[in-house]
């Protein structure tokens, strides 16, 4: 999509002429990154290069074309410095960043249950700061009401995915990670929430590895009749992996050469 080869001055002004929405914007940026170590024992993979940019860019930008110019980042006690120092107080960005640290990695809904004070009431659009989407879902986030909303990706392996069966418009079930998945549509590392996923959050109980998982938050609105879907049709990456990255970053580089390949090609013909 056109809106992922910006860079950080033409994102600054495609913000400025965007209508702003009322929803937060909540960046988790958490956990050691143990899969893609030494490299994250250097610095949060959220800042690790895809291609030309930080990996971060991505995310953000998916929250910034949705209108979100108010967004807390959460992240580990280890990067806070290298992250408050690189993205800084927004402005560069056209938006404002609050920052939070998660002490120790307890799962995603404890992550973004630290931003309900941040919230102040109003909806959220949380985030994983490795999910890199190349559909342009802004239009859900602006149109986003109550209730919660996903975004489902088919996979080929969704055994390491919670995995999401629907039935026409409604979702039927959401298992994570399964034996025998119903279905190959992984749940994506969006989500958008009411502010009533902060009541839900603070009665949760950690799962057997320990952690809240945000899972349980989206079943939640299931089971109360409030959870709607889409299904993506791009590319989706997690990239929390040495191959997703590169994969990512390659997408990303063919990308960024096709649509600069007309440009290229005017300008030849001109000489």
């Amino acid at each position: 999509m056109q809106y992922l080869l910006l860079n950080i001055q033409s994102i600054h002004n495609f913000v400025t002429f965007c209508d702003t929405s009322p929803m937060k914007g909540v960046l988790i940026c958490g956990g050691l990154g143990t899969r893609l170590r030494p490299l994250t024992e250097v610095t949060n993979k959220s800042l690790l290069p895809i291609y030309d940019q930080p990996l971060i860019f991505y995310p953000l930008q998916t929250l910034l074309s949705g209108g979100i110019t108010e967004i807390i980042v959460i992240t580990g006690p280890e990067n806070i410095d290298q992250m408050t120092g690189f993205l800084g107080s927004g402005s560069k960005f056209n938006c404002k960043f609050t920052y939070r640290v998660q002490d120790e990695p307890k799962g995603i809904a404890q992550a973004l249950g630290m931003a309900e004070e941040f919230a102040a009431g109003d909806s959220i659009c949380a985030l994983l700061g490795d999910n890199i989407y190349f559909d342009n879902i802004s239009q859900y986030i602006r149109a986003f009401k109550d209730g919660g909303h996903i975004f489902v990706k088919q996979v080929q392996d969704p055994k390491r995915f919670g995995v999401v069966e629907v039935d026409g418009d409604k979702v039927v079930s959401i298992e994570e990670k399964p034996e025998q998945p119903r279905s190959n549509l992984a749940q994506t590392g969006c989500y958008l929430y009411d502010n009533s996923c902060f009541e839900f959050i603070r009665t949760m109980q950690p799962s057997a590895r320990g952690e809240l998982e945000i899972t349980d938050v989206t079943k939640w609105y299931l089971e109360n009749n409030k959870l709607g879907y889409s299904v993506l049709q791009d590319e989706w990456i997690d990239a929390g992996t040495f191959e997703s990255l590169h994969h990512a970053a390659v997408l990303v580089r063919e990308r960024k050469l096709a649509a600069a390949k007309p440009a290229v090609e005017q300008a030849v013909s001109a000489a």
